[in-house]
């Protein structure tokens, strides 16, 4: 039997495998992990709840690695609120183009549910309740902002259909408002539909309870 000695045996072990190199983030990839990672926490918990340890954590960085970005919890939510507040208003903003009351109504009840179904951690940072308010505002803010972009359509076909334009405020708040509870409503329930329940809030909001259509469907385009 053949004698192999210590050192050739220690050659014809095969070489350990070479440990994958760790790629460095950028600042601005740091930052945008940071803030993908508070939405989350804070969507789930809220901001009381939410600390900077679990978000360091998460990231697999050090505390001070987030406060050197943001300064502390208070400005890390503030950053992800006003990108939330930016994004849902900006999709609304876009969607309400339609001229005809009922139609309009229909876009906002849609884009709002559609956010909704998309950006879910996103819309539960924003109904949640806070001790802060950032730069931009909150959801009642944004849907106040989406309430005076009807007014202004409201009180045209107001004006053109014989009714006062000054309760143009009134009915947009109102409109609105009822987009708003229902979208936080369905966030939990999903259920119906989007579709389904944009049709039916047009159908409340347009025909009134005493003419409720008992089908209602999508508005035709055109």
């Amino acid at each position: 039997m053949t004698d192999v000695s210590g050192s050739e045996r220690a050659r014809r072990r095969p070489a350990p495998a070479a440990k994958p190199s760790r790629v460095r983030m950028s600042a601005t990839q740091r930052r945008e992990q940071l803030i993908s990672i508070a939405r989350q926490i804070f969507a789930e918990r809220g901001f009381d709840a939410t600390s900077i340890e679990e978000v360091a954590a998460r990231a697999k960085v050090s505390k001070p690695v987030v406060y050197e970005h943001f300064g502390g919890k208070e400005g890390l939510y503030a950053v992800v609120v006003d990108r939330e507040v930016r994004a849902l208003l900006d999709r609304i903003t876009t969607a309400l183009t339609a001229g005809n009351p009922r139609e309009l109504l229909e876009q906002a009840a849609l884009t709002l549910l559609t956010y909704i179904e998309e950006e879910t951690s996103g819309f539960r940072v924003l109904v949640r309740e806070s001790p802060l308010m950032s730069a931009t505002g909150n959801f009642s803010s944004v849907m106040n902002d989406v309430a005076h972009q009807v007014e202004h359509i409201l009180a045209g076909e107001f004006s053109i259909r014989g009714y006062d334009p000054k309760l143009a405020e009134l009915y947009s708040q109102a409109l609105v408002g009822m987009v708003a509870l229902t979208g936080r409503w369905w966030l939990e329930v999903r259920e119906p539909r989007k579709e389904t329940v944009a049709a039916h809030l047009v159908n409340l909001a347009w025909n009134g309870l005493s003419h409720l259509e008992s089908k209602p469907g999508p508005i035709p385009r055109g």
